[in-house]
This record gives C-alpha cells, sequence and structure tokens, in this order.
C-alpha cells in the first residue's frame, strides 16, 4: 500500500456531536432495579442489578418466549389434572379441557394463569421439570447469567431466582418475537370462551407501552418488567420487591426517554461516507450501511466513527460489495459497529475507454 493511499483511508475519521438535554435526577422504592436501552443494551440506570431475588410471574416472560419458539398457536392442548389444580392466580382451566396453545399464553400473560403455565408446559416438554430444563438452557443463550428456573410460573422454590439486569435482557429478548408482543400488549380479549384482562397497569398509564408481566408472591413482593417505545427508542424497566412499581417505572421511563434520547448515526441503506477508488473513472465511491446502529446518548456525550477498509479500493467494483466497517465508539470504548458496502458500481478507467472506442465503431 503506498503512503499515499494510506494517508487516504487513514483521513475517514469523524465525530459525531450529539447533545442531548440535560440529565436529571431518578430513584425507585425498589430493593432492585433497572433501566436498559433495547436496541444498544446500554444500561441507563441500576440499582442493586445484579442481586439474586425471586421474580415471581415475572418468569412467565421466559415461559412464553419459550413456548413460542417451540410450539405452535394452533397446538391443541388437553389441560391436565395438575395443571387445573395449580395453585395461586389462574384462567381457571379444568381438567380435561382443550384449548390452543394461543389462548394459553393469553391466559398465561394475560391472566397470570399458573394453571396455563403448566398447561404449557407438560405440552412443549412432557413435564415442568423438562421445561425448566430448557427454561434455563434458553437462558443462558440469552445471556442471563444469574438465574435459575425451577417452574414455569414463579411460584416460590429454593432454586428459582434472577436478578434485575437478567430480567431486564431477558425483556430486551422477548420484546423482538412479534407474538409475544402482540399478546403482552393486548389489553383484553376474548378467546378459549373467556374474556381475559391484562393486569399491567402501564399499557393504560403510559402512551407506546408494550406491556410484559406483574407478579407478586409474598415472599418477592411486587415485582414489574415493562418495556415502552418513543420515537422509534424502546426502553426495559425492571422493579423487583418494589411496593411503588407503577409509579417507579413512569419515572424511569420519563428519565430515560428525556435523558438518554437514542442517536441513530447509521441508518441501513443510507451513504455512511465515502472512500477513494484506484483506477476508476470515479476517484470516490459512496459508503452506505449495510445495517442499522444507535445508541443512546446523554447531555455532553460524544459519538466518534471512524471507517476501516477491509483494503484500499481499486476499480471494478460493484455496488452491493462489502468493502469495510465504520466503527463507533464512545469516550474511547467501542461501543458497536456496521458493515459498510460500495453505494454503486465503478468501473475502471480502461473499460470506460473500451466502451467508448466500441460505441465510435458503431457509427
Amino acid at each position: 500500500m503506498s503512503k499515499g493511499i494510506q494517508r487516504a483511508a487513514a483521513a475517514w475519521l469523524l465525530t459525531l456531536c450529539l447533545l442531548p438535554g440535560r440529565a436529571a435526577a431518578v430513584g425507585t422504592s425498589a430493593a432492585a432495579a433497572i433501566l436498559m436501552d433495547v436496541e444498544s443494551g446500554r444500561v441507563l440506570y441500576e440499582q442493586n442489578a445484579d442481586a439474586r431475588m425471586k421474580i415471581a410471574s415475572t418468569t412467565k416472560i421466559l415461559t412464553a418466549l419459550v413456548a413460542i419458539r417451540e410450539g405452535n398457536l394452533s397446538d391443541v392442548v388437553t389441560v391436565s389434572r395438575k395443571a387445573a389444580y395449580t395453585e395461586g392466580s389462574s384462567m381457571y382451566l379444568k381438567e380435561g379441557e382443550q384449548q390452543t396453545l394461543e389462548t394459553l399464553l393469553y391466559g398465561l400473560m394475560l391472566c397470570s394463569g399458573n394453571d396455563a403455565a403448566v398447561a404449557i408446559a407438560e405440552h412443549i416438554s412432557g413435564s415442568t421439570a423438562g421445561f425448566a430444563r430448557r427454561m434455563n438452557e434458553t437462558a443462558q443463550e440469552i445471556g442471563m447469567e444469574n438465574s435459575s428456573f425451577a417452574n414455569p410460573n414463579g411460584l416460590d422454590h429454593e432454586q428459582h431466582y434472577s436478578t434485575a439486569r437478567d430480567m431486564a435482557r431477558l425483556a430486551c429478548e422477548a420484546v423482538q418475537n412479534e407474538t409475544l408482543v402482540r399478546i403482552v400488549s393486548t389489553r383484553s380479549v376474548t378467546a378459549g370462551g373467556r374474556t381475559m384482562t391484562n393486569h399491567n397497569k402501564l399499557l393504560g398509564y403510559m402512551d407506546g407501552c408494550i406491556g410484559l408481566k406483574t407478579g407478586y408472591t409474598r415472599a418477592s413482593g411486587r415485582t414489574l418488567v415493562s418495556c415502552v417505545e418513543r420515537n422509534g427508542q424502546r426502553l426495559v424497566a425492571v422493579t423487583l420487591q418494589d411496593g411503588n412499581d407503577w409509579a417507579d417505572h413512569q419515572s424511569l421511563f420519563e428519565y430515560g426517554f428525556s435523558t438518554y434520547p437514542a442517536a441513530r448515526p447509521a441508518i441501513l441503506g443510507r451513504t455512511a461516507g465515502e472512500a477513494p477508488v484506484l483506477g476508476g473513472i470515479s476517484k470516490t465511491v459512496r459508503l452506505v450501511a449495510a445495517n442499522s446502529f444507535a445508541w443512546p446518548l446523554a447531555s455532553g456525550e460524544q459519538l466518534e466513527s471512524e471507517i476501516r477498509l477491509d483494503q484500499p479500493l481499486a476499480a471494478p467494483l460493484a455496488a452491493g460489495t462489502r468493502v469495510g466497517r465504520m466503527v463507533f465508539r464512545l469516550n474511547g470504548t467501542e461501543v458497536g459497529q456496521v458493515n459498510l458496502l460500495c453505494g454503486e458500481t465503478v468501473l475502471p478507467e480502461i473499460e470506460s475507454a473500451l466502451s467508448v472506442l466500441k460505441r465510435a465503431k458503431k457509427r
């Protein structure tokens, strides 16, 4: 590589000075809490977020995710005696009753039916123990490093626990599933001969609330996992053992959206910069983002982005060819990257000259 090309390639460095609004203080009444940006995974607020705690019926987010991934919504499930007589909150299933998996999922997430959880687990894995093993495998895949699941409904058990951080990771994964989002964002539904109403009051309290799950046992206290979307940005909040959870979640979301609005320096298909081309009819080529990137920024924070070419570009180049990546940093730490594609085809100079000669001969 010549020194001229090295200098040219190194020149494609730009700093994006994105200055959101001023930060504001926030706090909760919870024993543990966290606020996380879904797309980036950045933690915007945390409080005792890695403490292992009981999580009650917020467990059912994982139950629903596993069931949707591994079952079919149209599956017909026969309710066992064990499911019908499960203690605690219920959608009032009867032994021998048949319902679709989709109806049971509504009963699970809107009514918080412990009976629905057992029926689902037995259908998917043959037993609640087998389903719990699949829950733990899925939790590990998601990156829930400090969690253990002993049942599909969240009833108290010494081997059933999680953390605020892990539950936020679960919620971020869950809201990528369109079927699950459709169910948890439903306020009321009539299915399987039942009218079911969602226990999640945030659906009525906050515009853009996607829902997720409430929970309560005497040992766990009130637990709540929720997600809200605003201006294309999604945030997830988790509070564990919180007697003031509705108000705390509203405060966390208002804080997050006002203090950490998402910056979007790369958008799929948009021009992200340009690079020099050797031997082409054009001396440069547009570079377009192969995927999008967003990162929440507080006031005074700045993203740096650097274009890194895989090698010096030389004609011919075909539109859509991957030629490098754009790397994003915050305070010197890399926070993400997107692949870069050629925005147009660049022919070599000799081909251009030959095509001119061919056209002249035809005349």
